[in-house]
């Protein structure tokens, strides 16, 4: 068989508001066959919320395919972007309950859990705290919250000295007696009141967070200045709490150890570099783990779209 590609375009047969309980309700969609293999996809961020071609990932004539947009970001209610909106109910503890729900709310007995980036994280988490609702795991450039994985974005010895003028605007965005701190920094500002204070550091955060998602540069995804508000302090929310982790929890997997499992991570990833997904691979030899070689960290980069419908094709069989 060929270089395997998206599947087709498809829109939701069924779609629906779930109360999860502290004022929250999360958007969730379902689309392919009725009948077929359940599978959840988690979406990256955290607060990026589904895209039109995440639906794609699956054999839609073999898969119930269920998406959902994380609490306070997409459709999901109340949004992150809105005025006086809090974050305290929006935890990892908090996403993993609400997967849950959403499950039993579905009727599903088990299913494949997708994750790419943050939903590596949330896909990890999930299935470490509930391994008997999991079929099947697919792990796409995987994120695993330490403590030594912020230097990576937030300090200038990680990818600011691969992208040195993009670092220096997100650096200097911030006054110069408070860059010891740019995490601390950026979060009083995304959380100001104002949205002459809060909109400009959303922008000046998303230009460097959505910087290199793949290995050659391509336009980010369109985003309105208030899915940005949101993308940006759930970020910065969460990763200023370590993702509401403990430092290296996610490598214990034996919980999950006896779950088929597929890891794939690009070679150039400028986001989630390989050595978290090899850390992974050392903790867990029995999961299957593919390093792309001409590939950054977008999950449609054609080696890694490959590999990973490769991964659902077999699954579904």
């Amino acid at each position: 068989m060929g270089q395997r590609t998206f599947y087709p375009p498809i829109e939701p047969y069924e779609t629906g508001l779930l109360e999860v309980g502290d004022g929250n309700e999360l958007y969730w969609e379902i689309c392919g066959n009725p009948d077929g293999k359940p599978a959840v996809f988690l979406h990256g961020g955290p607060g990026g919320g589904v895209l039109p071609d995440q639906r794609r990932f699956f054999d839609p004539e073999a898969y119930r395919i269920v998406l959902f947009d994380q609490r306070n970001c997409g459709r999901s209610r109340p949004h992150a972007g809105d005025p006086g909106v809090s974050l305290a109910a929006n935890t990892t503890a908090h996403l993993v309950a609400d997967i849950e729900l959403l499950r039993e709310r579905l009727g599903v007995g088990r299913w494949l859990v997708f994750g790419g980036s943050w939903g590596s994280t949330l896909a990890l988490a999930y299935a470490r705290r509930h391994p008997r609702r999991v079929s099947e795991l697919v792990l796409r450039g995987v994120y695993l919250a330490r403590a030594a994985d912020e230097p990576w974005a937030f300090t200038p010895t990680g990818a600011a000295r691969l992208f040195p003028a993009e670092w220096a605007a997100f650096r200097d965005f911030v006054p110069a007696e408070e860059r010891d701190d740019l995490l601390r920094a950026y979060h009083r500002r995304l959380f100001d009141p104002d949205p002459a204070v809060h909109v400009p550091a959303a922008r000046a955060w998303a230009a460097w967070e959505l910087l290199a998602n793949s290995l050659l540069p391509v336009p980010p995804p369109p985003l309105d200045d208030r899915d940005l508000v949101a993308f940006a302090r759930i970020e910065a929310h969460y990763f200023g709490q370590g993702c509401f982790l403990e430092d290296g929890e996610l490598l214990d997997v034996d919980p999950i150890r006896h779950l088929p499992c597929m890891i794939v991570n690009g070679r150039y990833d400028m986001k989630t570099p390989p050595e978290a997904a090899w850390d992974l691979h050392l903790a867990w030899p029995e999961a299957e783990f593919q390093i792309v070689e001409d590939a950054g960290h977008a999950g449609a980069e054609p080696g890694t779209l490959h590999r990973l419908i490769e991964a659902t094709d077999r699954f579904r069989d």
